[in-house]
């Protein structure tokens, strides 16, 4: 596996036999992170030993961002928590466009949602606490590809993929539930797409996430299908239930527990969310679902 640096700084007289050898090397690698082998073992690899090519014909090593992508396609858990303990702000830096489509997403975030990685998204997380607030509340909601990914952010994607634990985590951490993508929806919006073109799965799932973003809504909050539910009221009042669907077309206020909660979730400080949620002074029977992550 390892090979000479010096026959490397000649590749670009033997372009053909060096991305051979580049694409072995690679993929090296993420056999080895995917065999989960000590997180040790993978730095020496990706500092000393392995190396990928890129567009233009260039050789580099792999970066810490980069590495965490293989982490967390593989779920290796020691190895991305090493990663963002000891490089917490490359580690989260957008790769190169070898590994992501262009320079304007988030694609550690998103990628932690889109595998359902909740242990490393709580490592990412904890991660960006120490970084400037503008920062963090720039990463956290920052747009996927909007060729690609549409625009989405990670909530969206929480929402578009049924994902409690990650929609929570988010959420407590500041994620913002507004943000709309190109085609103009809220995460709201996507969550309820879900609910209406196909109820019967994990519909018990789905209304979970939709108390967990009603916890989190401000006050006059806008969204697409806010007509589609006035239009279709019966439908609509069946699958949400009537309370959950007087509070969304707007014919009610929210019950004053739920203005309850959203206070007291309000007061619990982002960095000691989501630990903080098993002391809210309230009876265990009146806590809701969406407060436990069954992580």
């Amino acid at each position: 596996m390892p090979w000479n640096v010096k026959w490397l700084n000649s590749y670009n007289s033997h372009s053909s036999q060096s991305q051979k050898q580049c694409k072995k090397s690679s993929f090296a690698f993420y056999q080895a992170v995917r065999d989960q082998l000590p997180a040790w073992l993978l730095e020496d690899m990706r500092r000393m030993e392995v190396f990928h090519w890129q567009e233009g014909g260039k050789v580099s090593t792999y970066s810490p961002s980069e590495a965490l992508l293989y982490a967390l396609v593989h779920n290796h858990q020691p190895y991305a928590r090493y990663l963002l303990n000891h490089f917490p702000k490359s580690a989260l830096a957008v790769p190169s466009l070898h590994f992501s489509c262009c320079h304007s997403s988030a694609p550690h975030l998103a990628m932690a949602v889109r595998y359902n990685r909740i242990h490393v998204l709580v490592e990412i997380l904890k991660a960006i606490k120490n970084f400037p607030v503008s920062d963090r509340a720039t990463y956290l909601d920052r747009r996927g590809c909007s060729r690609v990914e549409g625009g989405k952010t990670a909530l969206h994607l929480a929402c578009e993929l049924v994902r409690p634990e990650c929609l929570l985590l988010l959420l407590g951490h500041g994620a913002s539930p507004c943000l709309r993508d190109c085609a103009g929806n809220t995460p709201l919006d996507l969550l309820l797409q879900q609910i209406w073109e196909s109820p019967a799965p994990n519909l018990c799932t789905k209304l979970l996430l939709l108390d967990s973003l009603l916890l989190f809504m401000p006050t006059g909050f806008h969204f697409a299908m806010k007509q589609q539910l006035r239009e279709d009221q019966q439908p609509w009042q069946d699958l949400l239930g009537d309370s959950r669907y007087q509070w969304l077309a707007g014919f009610s206020p929210f019950s004053l527990f739920v203005r309850s909660m959203q206070v007291l979730i309000g007061s619990i400080s982002r960095e000691h969310f989501p630990e903080a949620l098993d002391g809210l002074p309230l009876p265990h029977f009146l806590k809701p679902l969406d407060l436990k992550l069954k992580s």
